[in-house]
């Protein structure tokens, strides 16, 4: 059987969900689709100066976090997919201690999402052990930079733009093992439309840096009303679950990004009912979290 891995959101942002989601997708895995299996958890803690895409706001402990991903056998990812870094900024000592405790943590392989290359090559030198994945943050719209980036043996993984996503004709060009290199955005909100896109990231970097610049006012249709899962859906790019079984797994697409770590656990639960979990099971995985008195989901 063909599988489907979903990268997740919120390895720091979301500590609290996953430590009754998890237990949940192991002791109830016939609550959940056997066609899919979680491929990694992304995130970052607040105040991370590599930090990009989105503001991190995670404030739990790192080896916590990583102990947690050890006991389920997952992969964690650090996003730092700050676009602007500079030289000086490869020293931050936060960063590098959460580089350094991921490559020695577990016997799953843990990787780091990114955006430049000069910290592309610092990782490459000081942490080997850690994995590269291309973030969707550098928009790559057109497809032959896309190959170009698929070519590159330093990354595992390569995130294109969601406005690629449907571009099947070209997806069928490539090999077998570029194929599995493609990990798509699945549930993007943003306007396909938009322009802006580069420049709401670098907006981000800026912030994470803590530099002083203009703010990124999104002009898209709707932007001033924040992430509604009914409106990604019905974005031309968004990837539901039947098109994961029905078209890309059977083309040899194996990996699927799930967006979110700037939103509310709430939500992130919806995401994974919709993608993991069966309809005549949701109740009961929905009723195991919110009847936790551990976690607050509002």
């Amino acid at each position: 059987m063909k599988k489907a891995y979903y990268h997740l959101p919120g390895l720091f942002e979301f500590y609290e969900l996953y430590q009754v989601f998890l237990p949940l997708f192991r002791e109830h895995r016939d609550w959940f689709y056997d066609w899919c299996e979680i491929g990694s958890i992304y995130g970052a803690p607040a105040d991370c100066l590599w930090g990009g895409g989105r503001a991190g706001f995670g404030e739990q402990e790192p080896r916590e976090v990583l102990a947690l991903m050890r006991e389920y056998g997952i992969s964690a990812r650090l996003t730092f997919s700050n676009s602007l870094l500079r030289k000086e900024h490869l020293s931050d000592k936060k960063c590098n201690d959460l580089c350094a405790l991921l490559e020695k943590t577990g016997a799953v392989p843990n990787g780091v999402i990114l955006h430049s290359d000069l910290l592309l090559e610092y990782l490459k030198r000081k942490y080997p052990g850690l994995y590269l994945v291309s973030s969707t943050t550098k928009v790559l719209t057109d497809f032959q930079e896309l190959h170009k980036e698929l070519d590159r043996e330093e990354f595992r993984y390569v995130v294109p733009d969601f406005r690629l996503n449907r571009a099947f004709s070209k997806w069928e060009s490539l090999t077998e093992s570029e194929r599995r290199k493609v990990e798509f955005l699945c549930n993007e909100c943003c306007w396909f439309g938009c322009r802006d896109r580069k420049s709401c990231y670098e907006a981000v970097s800026r912030k994470n840096l803590g530099e002083f610049g203009t703010e990124h006012s999104c002009r898209a249709p709707g932007g001033g009303d924040g992430y509604r899962f009914s409106r990604a859906m019905e974005n031309p790019g968004f990837i539901g679950i039947d098109e994961i079984r029905n078209r890309y797994l059977p083309l040899g697409f194996s990996q699927f990004k799930i967006e979110g770590r700037g939103l509310g656990s709430a939500l992130i639960l919806e995401f994974l009912l919709y993608y993991m979990t069966k309809p005549e099971y949701q109740l009961e995985v929905r009723e195991e979290i919110y009847l936790d008195n551990m976690l607050d989901l509002f």
